[in-house]
């Protein structure tokens, strides 16, 4: 293994590791081994599987309400004030890679252990925090030995990965598995400005 500099406080350097697909199956598998309190692999799986279709950042996980979701129409609604920079409301289309998805949370909706408004509780409060949703993501990939690759062609540690990993991981799968476009990533990502997506994501077209 070639080890990487990844740690970093700054969200540009954090969003230079990514999983590809299989490291994304690895890490929901990992959701549902012994170390994972049975109770909370549901809630994991729904939360690693949501993040992975939508790239939605983790400070966003932490405040969608279930009653942002409509399952039936496999959208997700992001009011103004839970989105960064407080941007306009979003619905994100769930789409062809929200089927999974969807399943995933319909079968952790039908059993969560408790109901608050919040889609993700946690053990001690009605929501996860954002510190919470990192150190849930960061313990799976520790679980199930999950290496990122990162910017310059090695893979980094477990350890490294993040929810923004899984945020830059749907922009790798937009660009090297859909053939997608770096306007495609910034309309999946809701970036500002192309500008952003260019710096952040450049690197995933094929040269």
């Amino acid at each position: 293994m070639t080890r990487k500099n990844t740690r970093s406080t700054n969200t540009e350097a954090q969003a230079k590791t990514w999983l590809k697909p299989e490291d994304v199956d690895e890490l929901r598998d990992a959701c549902y081994t012994s170390e994972v309190p049975t109770y909370l692999q549901e809630r994991n799986d729904a939360l690693v599987a949501l993040l992975y279709d939508t790239g939605i950042r983790r400070q966003e996980a932490s405040l969608i309400d279930v009653d942002f979701l409509d399952l039936d129409r496999r959208t997700l609604r992001l009011p103004s004030h839970i989105q960064k920079g407080d941007p306009p409301s979003a619905t994100l289309d769930l789409g062809k890679w929200g089927a999974d998805s969807t399943r995933a949370l319909r079968r952790y909706l039908d059993r969560r252990w408790k109901d608050p408004d919040a889609l993700f509780p946690s053990r001690q409060s009605e929501r996860m925090s954002p510190a919470s949703v990192t150190r849930t993501v960061t313990r799976l990939a520790e679980i199930a030995g999950v290496e990122p690759q990162v910017v310059d062609g090695g893979t980094g540690d477990p350890s490294d990965v993040t929810p923004h990993t899984l945020r830059h991981s749907v922009a790798f799968r937009v660009i090297r598995e859909e053939g997608g476009r770096l306007e495609d990533v910034q309309l999946r990502l809701r970036h500002a400005n192309l500008a952003t997506t260019d710096r952040v994501y450049s690197h995933l077209r094929s040269r």
